[in-house]
C-alpha cells in the first residue's frame, strides 16, 4: 500500500519524538506594518536566507504565492484581540525550492511603540504510513466484522470476525451472496441496502437487524451494520464493503428498557386486583413467554383483614392458600394450565416452599426435565402437561409490594426455543415488581372502597315509610372503584300532624371520610326534623354544623388549613301535609326536585337555589306548592344527571320523561329509572327517591274553634269525646278526653286567641291545639304542695309522642296516641 500524508511506514527513520519538540522551529518577530523585526538562526537554516537580507523587509516576499490581503488583515485582527492563529503556509526558499510551513502566530504585544507578532514555524514532515502486512494484520483482527462485495454482490474479502459472527467458512463464502448463505439475517433486505448504495454512492451507517446464524443457532442475535462504496482511481465503483457489529447486548438492554417501560402502560390500568394480575399475564405473552399464570394468596383477595403476609412477620404457612388470578398461553384455551380463573392453587416450582413468597429470590430453571424425581413427587400433574406441551424453561418470580407478599408469578417457554437466562430472570423481577405495586394499590384500594360502601350503606335508611302519606321507593348506586363512594344521603322522617319529610344530600368529594361526614349530616337532619323546624331554618342550622366541621377538619389537621380545608354538602329538604295537600320545601345548592302530575305532565317547580351548605352567613328561601293527590315527586342527587347528558338542561328533560311513566309500581319504576338513566363507567354516587302523595279523607279530620273562655274547655272536650267515638275508636275516649281537657286549658290560661282543636285519625290519633302565642311549652315536675303544673306531664304519660311546632300564626302542641 502506498505512503501518504497520513500514513504510517514503521521503517520511516524520522522519529515520533520530532513531532512534539519545538524547540528547533523557526521564529521571527513581525511589526503590525509585516516586516520583519527579528530573524533567528533556525529561520535562517529553514528557508535559507541570512538575516541581513530580511530583517527591515517585508515579510510578503517570502510567500510562494502572492499575497491575500484580506486573509492577512483577518489574521491580525484575530491576534489582536488576544487569540492566536496556525495553519499551512506555502513559503519560497532562497534557493526558489516551494515549501509547505506548519506556520504559529501568536497574540500581539508591543516593542516599544510598535505592535509585533512572533511567528514560529516548521516544515510539514511526512506522517507515517502503514505497511501492507501491518495493514492486513489489522483488518483480519479487527473486532469489528468486515467484507468486501463486488458489483454482484459475491463475497471477495472478508475478514476472521465475520466469519465468526456467520459460522460459515470463509471458503464456502467466497464467489456467493449472502441471500445464499445466511437467509436468517434478513439476507434479502441487507442486499437491497448495498444496491442502493452501489446505485448512489452514499452510505449507509448503522442499520440494526436482528438474525439467527451458524454460529450461535439457538439464540437470536443483533448487528449493527454500515455500508460504504469502494471507488478506484477514476471515481469509478468497483464494489460495496460493510462493516457488521454484534450489538445483542446493548440490543436486548435496550428492548428490555422499552418492554418495561410499555409494561407501566398496559399493567394496572384499573384498581381491580384480578384484572391487574390478568393484564400481567397478557403483557407478557408472547412478548417474553409462551405461558404465564398469576397466582395470589387468598387473602390478597379478601375484602377483610390486613389481606397478606409481611417479610417481617415470621414464617410464612408450609402450603399458601392461593387462588389463580390470571393465565395466558400462546396456545388457545391454556390448555398447559392445570388451574383456571378462580380456582384454588398451591404451586411452588420444587424444591421451594412457602417462605420463597416472603423472602425468596426469584427461581430461575433454564432447562425443564418432567422426569426429574422432584417433580414427579411434588407435582405429578404439572410434571405430565410439562411433557406433554414441551415446555422446557421455567421463571417463578414472587411478587411482592411494601413489605407485603402477595403472591406468585411463573413464566414458561415451549413454542419459544431459546431457554430463559440470567438477563431474562431481571426482566420478570422487573415486570413483576411493577404488576406487584400496581396489585397492591388495587388490593388497598378495593378494601377502602368495601370499607367505604359498607359504611355508607350501613349508615342510610334501611327501610323508608311514608305512613299513609306517601307510598315511598329509593334506589342508590355507589360510584364505580374508579371514582370512589362519594357521599349521598336521602331520608324519609315521619313528622306530627300525620306529615312527611323528604330529604336528600351530597358531600363533597369521596372515600370514607365523605361517607362518615354523610352519616353525620344524616343523623342532624333527623335531630333538626324532630323539632318541627321549618326547612329554611332547618338548613340554617345544617349550615352551621357544615362549617364547625370544617373547623375541626382544620384544627385537627393544622397543614390542610393552610390549603383552606372545606367540607362542603348540598341538600333538600321537603315537607309534605296530606291534610292540605301543601309541600312546603328548601334547598341547598342541590338540583330541584321533579314532580310528575297524576296526568303524566312532568315538571321542575322553581325553588331557590340556595348558597350549598358550608358557605355561612347566608339566607335560605322557602317555596311552597299544592300538589294532586296521586301526585309523584323525585329528589335525586346530580350523579344521576352527569350519568344521562352533559348538559343539565337535557338531563333533567330526560328524568322528566322516564319518571312520566305513572303506571308502573313505584320501586319498579325508580330502579328502572336509574338502570336506564346511568352509564358506565359511573364516576359519581347516584341516589334517586320517588314518592308518590296521597291526601287524607276530610272525614279522617275533625277540627273545631274555641273561645278563650274556660266554660269552652267542657264543650270542646265533649266534640273530641264524640268524634273519637264516632271513628270506632272508643278504648281511646277517656284519655282523648283528657288530653284535649289539659291542652285547652293550657292555651287559655298562658297563650293567645284565637285557640283552634284538631283531631287527625291516621296511623294514629293525633290531637292538636293551635294557639297565636309564639311561647313553648314546658314539661315541669311539680311538688307535692302545688296545685297546678301537672298538666303537660298527665299529656305525656297518657300518649304515646307529643311535641310542638311553631307556624307563622303561632304554635300548635299536638299529642299522639297509639291505635288499638
Amino acid at each position: 500500500m502506498e505512503s501518504g500524508r497520513n500514513g504510517f511506514d514503521a521503517s520511516t527513520s524520522t522519529g515520533t519524538d520530532d513531532l512534539f519538540d519545538a524547540s528547533t522551529d523557526a521564529t521571527a518577530v513581525l511589526s503590525a506594518a509585516g516586516v520583519v523585526v527579528g530573524w533567528t538562526r533556525a529561520a535562517e537554516a529553514l528557508l535559507g536566507y541570512p538575516a541581513s537580507e530580511v530583517v527591515g523587509r517585508s515579510a510578503a516576499r517570502l510567500l510562494a504565492v502572492p499575497g491575500d490581503p484580506a486573509r492577512v488583515a483577518g489574521i491580525a485582527e484575530r491576534c489582536c484581540t488576544g487569540m492566536g492563529w496556525n495553519g499551512l503556509v506555502p513559503v519560497q526558499h532562497r534557493d526558489g525550492r516551494r515549501t509547505d510551513m506548519d506556520l504559529r502566530v501568536s497574540a500581539s504585544f508591543r516593542i516599544g511603540e510598535k505592535e509585533c507578532f512572533l511567528l514560529s514555524a516548521r516544515e510539514e514532515r511526512p506522517q507515517w504510513t502503514v505497511g501492507r502486512s501491518v495493514l492486513d494484520g489489522f483488518l483480519s483482527r479487527a473486532p469489528i466484522g468486515m467484507a468486501v462485495m463486488d458489483l454482484e454482490l459475491r463475497y471477495v474479502w472478508m475478514n476472521d470476525t465475520l466469519e465468526r459472527f456467520g459460522g460459515v467458512p470463509r471458503d464456502q463464502r467466497l464467489g456467493r451472496r449472502l441471500s445464499e448463505l445466511l437467509p436468517g439475517l434478513q439476507a434479502e433486505t441487507i442486499e437491497g441496502l448495498m444496491r442502493k448504495v452501489l446505485a448512489s454512492g452514499e452510505p449507509v451507517t448503522d442499520y440494526e437487524y436482528v438474525g439467527w446464524s451458524w454460529a450461535d443457532p439457538r439464540r437470536q442475535h443483533a448487528y449493527s451494520t454500515s455500508f460504504f462504496p469502494l471507488v478506484d482511481g477514476a471515481d469509478t465503483v468497483t464494489g460495496v464493503c460493510y462493516m457488521v457489529q454484534d450489538v445483542t447486548e446493548r440490543w436486548t438492554a435496550r428492548q428490555l428498557l422499552s418492554l418495561v417501560n410499555e409494561a407501566g402502560s398496559s399493567v394496572g390500568s384499573t384498581l381491580d386486583v384480578m384484572r391487574t394480575a390478568q393484564e400481567l399475564a397478557d403483557f407478557a405473552v408472547p412478548r417474553f413467554a409462551d405461558f404465564v399464570v398469576v397466582d395470589l394468596l387468598e387473602h390478597v383477595l379478601s375484602t377483610e383483614g390486613h389481606g397478606a403476609w409481611l417479610s417481617d412477620a415470621g414464617p410464612a404457612p408450609a402450603r399458601p392458600a392461593m387462588r389463580r388470578a390470571g393465565m395466558k398461553s400462546a396456545r388457545e384455551g391454556c390448555p398447559e394450565a392445570v388451574a383456571q380463573i378462580g380456582d384454588e392453587v398451591d404451586f411452588l416450582p420444587p424444591a421451594s416452599d412457602a417462605n420463597l413468597l416472603v423472602s425468596g429470590d426469584p427461581v430461575l430453571i433454564p432447562v425443564l426435565d418432567p422426569s426429574d424425581a422432584v417433580w414427579v413427587a411434588e407435582q405429578p400433574v404439572r410434571a405430565a402437561r410439562i411433557r406433554e406441551f414441551g415446555l422446557h424453561s421455567l421463571i417463578s418470580v414472587p411478587m411482592r409490594a411494601r413489605k407485603t407478599a402477595l403472591g406468585l408469578t411463573t413464566f414458561a417457554r415451549s413454542l419459544n426455543p431459546v431457554p430463559f437466562g440470567p438477563d431474562d430472570v431481571l426482566l420478570a423481577h422487573e415486570l413483576v415488581a411493577r404488576a406487584a405495586v400496581c396489585v397492591d394499590n388495587a388490593r388497598r384500594y378495593t378494601r377502602e372502597h368495601t370499607a367505604a360502601v359498607t359504611l355508607q350503606r350501613s349508615l342510610l335508611p334501611h327501610a323508608l315509610t311514608g305512613g299513609t302519606a306517601l307510598e315511598v321507593a329509593s334506589s342508590y348506586l355507589p360510584a364505580d372503584a374508579v371514582g370512589g363512594v362519594g357521599g349521598d344521603w336521602f331520608d324519609v322522617i315521619p313528622l306530627s300532624g300525620a306529615r312527611v319529610a323528604l330529604v336528600i344530600g351530597d358531600v363533597v368529594g369521596h372515600g370514607i371520610s365523605a361517607a362518615a361526614s354523610m352519616g353525620r349530616l344524616r343523623t342532624a337532619v333527623q335531630t333538626l326534623a324532630d323539632l318541627e323546624l321549618p326547612p329554611d331554618d332547618l338548613l340554617a342550622h345544617l349550615d352551621d354544623l357544615v362549617l364547625r366541621l370544617s373547623d375541626e377538619e382544620a384544627d385537627r389537621d393544622p397543614a390542610a388549613a393552610s390549603t383552606a380545608t372545606f367540607i362542603g354538602a348540598t341538600c333538600l329538604y321537603a315537607v309534605y301535609d296530606p291534610v292540605t295537600r301543601r309541600c312546603t320545601m328548601a334547598r341547598a345548592g342541590h338540583p330541584p326536585p321533579v314532580v310528575v302530575a297524576p296526568d303524566g305532565h312532568a315538571y321542575f317547580p322553581e325553588i331557590p337555589a340556595g348558597p350549598p351548605l358550608g358557605l355561612g352567613g347566608m339566607s335560605f328561601e322557602v317555596t311552597e306548592i299544592e300538589l294532586a293527590e296521586n301526585s309523584l315527586i323525585g329528589l335525586y342527587t346530580d350523579g344521576l344527571l352527569e350519568g344521562i347528558d352533559p348538559d343539565v338542561e337535557s338531563a333533567m328533560a330526560r328524568l322528566g320523561t322516564e319518571l312520566a311513566r305513572t303506571a308502573t309500581d313505584l320501586g319498579t319504576l325508580c330502579t328502572s329509572a336509574v338502570r336506564q338513566l346511568t352509564r358506565a363507567p359511573q364516576p359519581d354516587d347516584v341516589a334517586l327517591l320517588l314518592a308518590r302523595t296521597h291526601a287524607l279523607p276530610a272525614d279522617q279530620v275533625a277540627s273545631w274553634h274555641v273561645p278563650a273562655d274556660p266554660a269552652a274547655v267542657a264543650h270542646a272536650r265533649a266534640e273530641a269525646t264524640r268524634q273519637v267515638t264516632d271513628w270506632g275508636l272508643g278504648e281511646l275516649a277517656m284519655t282523648t278526653e283528657l288530653i284535649v281537657s289539659e291542652l285547652i286549658t293550657n292555651a287559655i290560661r298562658y297563650a293567645e286567641p284565637p285557640i283552634r282543636l284538631r283531631l287527625l285519625r291516621d296511623a294514629r290519633l293525633t290531637c292538636e291545639v293551635a294557639d297565636a302565642s309564639s311561647t313553648a311549652p314546658r314539661l315541669r315536675h311539680a311538688r307535692s304542695t302545688d296545685e297546678g303544673g301537672r298538666g303537660l306531664f298527665l299529656v305525656a304519660q297518657l300518649c304515646h309522642h307529643w311535641g310542638a311546632r311553631h307556624t307563622s300564626e303561632g304554635k300548635i302542641i299536638w299529642a299522639e296516641q297509639d291505635i288499638p
